[in-house]
């Protein structure tokens, strides 16, 4: 990516958290127009509820991103990752938890060996491992699972539950994820790394950084996020199916892409990623209150990501 490139999207970037920010109030508004009186303290902890697991998903999303990949498993990571930790629940909360967390780390070491090492695309190579996931979970659900299980009772209080009536429970975790996340991609060499990768790899390769080590690391990353999104997404519905996140496939990168991280990688937040996730919940909001189907609401997350990758391109290619 050349210096005027790099300015021009860096120009941007500043700039999107107070547009995002704007676009977010300018939908509350909107809202209050369309049912007066529904936009209140009930109402903003509902949203902020379930923005946190679409806002951890995309959590892992904005860093595979950010080194130019992409992860289509994420989803289905996060789903498989739900049911086997409900499964688990009468064997313990905490054996539960670990083997849900087990299972985003087992497919994330799998994408990032396949990407990493044997430089499979990463648009194919997370693909495939999605299919993977849900066929393995379909057998495992026939096999080992007899009925549908359920979700422990404290991870339903962290996906629903709230501190001073309005306060979420998810919020506090989703929250120290946040900061992890923004002080360690700016603030640490890893960080700095995956920024470099996503910039230029082969200048990275010969600069003597081993690019496959931190690929792996930032994939397996990118799975137990999914995966920490899959069982605070259980709590939050009280449910794990077999179809849990798997709406949220495209949410994740629209997120990410309206956040201001470019999808050719190199730059990016977290920052920008979790207002995305807030207002694509709030723009879910308006949509089920104009009795939007679901499937038109896949179209348009769609349309989004082709709408601001075109905006992308056209910048980067005025060099």
């Amino acid at each position: 990516m050349s210096t005027r490139a790099v300015a021009a999207v860096r120009l941007v970037q500043q700039r999107s958290i107070l547009v995002l920010i704007a676009l977010l109030v300018a939908l509350a508004g909107l809202i209050e127009i369309i049912r007066p009186g529904a936009v209140n303290a009930s109402w903003v902890s509902n949203i902020v509820e379930f923005a946190a697991p679409l806002g951890i998903l995309a959590a892992g999303q904005t860093l595979v991103v950010i080194t130019g990949g992409i992860d289509l498993s994420v989803a289905n990571v996060a789903t498989a990752a739900a049911y086997i930790m409900a499964s688990q629940a009468p064997f313990g909360v905490t054996r539960a938890i670990v083997a849900g967390l087990l299972v985003g780390l087992a497919v994330g070491l799998i994408n990032g060996v396949g990407v990493a090492v044997f430089r499979v695309q990463p648009l194919i190579m997370t693909l495939a491992m999605g299919l993977v996931v849900t066929g393995t979970l379909n057998v495992y659900s026939q096999a080992a699972v007899r009925s549908v299980p359920g979700v422990p009772a404290v991870i339903h209080t962290l996906g629903s539950g709230t501190v001073l009536e309005y306060v979420p429970v998810s919020l506090f975790l989703w929250a120290v994820l946040a900061a992890v996340l923004i002080i360690g991609l700016r603030g640490t060499g890893f960080g700095r790394l995956l920024y470099a990768l996503g910039d230029n790899q082969e200048a990275t390769r010969l600069a003597g950084v081993r690019g496959w080590q931190v690929l792996l690391t930032n994939y397996m990353a990118c799975g137990l996020l999914s995966a920490v999104a899959g069982i605070v997404l259980a709590g939050t519905v009280n449910a794990a199916d077999l179809s849990l996140a798997n709406i949220l496939l495209l949410p994740s990168v629209a997120a990410v892409v309206i956040g201001g991280t470019s999808i050719f990688g190199g730059s990016g937040s977290y920052s920008g990623t979790a207002v995305g996730a807030l207002i694509l919940t709030v723009l879910n909001s308006v949509l089920t209150l104009l009795d939007v189907p679901d499937a038109v609401k896949q179209v348009l997350y769609g349309a989004i990501i082709v709408l601001l990758a075109a905006a992308y391109t056209r910048v980067l290619g005025r060099d």
